[in-house]
């Protein structure tokens, strides 16, 4: 059933918060999505605050065309979806990654193109950011990194007393 102009305004406004809000957005192409995948992709994109969202590509046009000029999603092919995330800027990419993994799902949903930092990005980047470690495993590389250091020095020390210890019981023993 058709919108009315009340309708697609109310659509545009809430496009535009979303747009303004979001840290990065991904542009995702849909065939033959169940119920069931669609909902559970919609959760695991809940749980790290990022957002599914599906309009006309017509209206998404005239929303993303206030925020990047050179946009056109007219030219992307098939059913479109935005996901905008909120938090972490690569998430949305990922757990369409890992959700693509599935052999039967591969064709299901596909990467399109994305935005980041305001500047566009194609498919094959979106992609590339899909195979990035998440910033909490970045995190621990990078405590680990920290901490090799200090876990060096501290194992140095403990074999310095270690050899003490075996060099006094060693007298001990030469003196007994």
């Amino acid at each position: 059933m058709p919108k009315n102009k009340i309708q697609k305004g109310e659509i545009l406004r809430n496009l535009s918060e979303k747009i303004k809000k979001s840290k990065s957005v991904v542009f995702a192409g849909f065939n033959a999505l169940t119920v069931k995948d669609n909902e559970n992709l919609r959760a695991q994109l809940r749980k790290e605050n990022s957002e599914y969202y599906v309009a006309k590509k017509t209206l998404m046009n005239i929303a993303f065309k206030d925020q990047i000029k050179d946009l056109n999603v007219r030219t992307m092919d098939g059913k479109l979806a935005a996901i905008f995330s909120y938090e972490d800027e690569v998430a949305p990419a990922k757990i369409i990654g890992n959700f693509r993994k599935d052999k039967d799902k591969i064709t299901k949903i596909f990467f399109l193109g994305g935005i980041l930092e305001n500047k566009l990005l194609s498919k094959e980047e979106v992609e590339a950011l899909s195979q990035l470690p998440s910033k909490t495993e970045l995190y621990a590389k990078l405590v680990g990194s920290l901490n090799a250091p200090i876990s060096g020095f501290v194992n140095a020390l403990a074999g310095n007393l270690k050899n003490l210890v075996y060099v006094l019981k060693a007298i001990e023993e030469k003196k007994a």
